[in-house]
């Protein structure tokens, strides 16, 4: 178990696994609630093919994640402004 800090000082826990049942990446909450990041070496020789475009994937995600934030902002203003 590794973990990296971000500019805003919060831990992202990362895992190595030997799983076949798993895929090669998996993002979801570790036991602070924070993000943890699991990488399966069964799929080393995938991950180590398309490194370059998995690095490229981060900003993507968080543009996806950004129109779901402005999505619900937006759902959740509508409500308020019925009331």
């Amino acid at each position: 178990m590794r973990m990296a800090e971000t500019e805003n000082k919060k831990k992202v826990e990362f895992r190595l696994v030997n799983d076949d049942d798993m895929p090669p990446i998996v993002i979801t909450m570790g036991d602070e609630d924070l993000p943890k990041v699991v990488i399966n070496r069964q799929h080393s020789i995938w991950l180590s093919l398309h490194r370059k475009t998995i690095g490229g994937c981060a900003e993507a995600l968080y543009e996806k994640i950004d129109e779901l934030l402005t999505d619900h902002l937006s759902e959740q203003r509508m409500y308020e402004r019925m009331e």
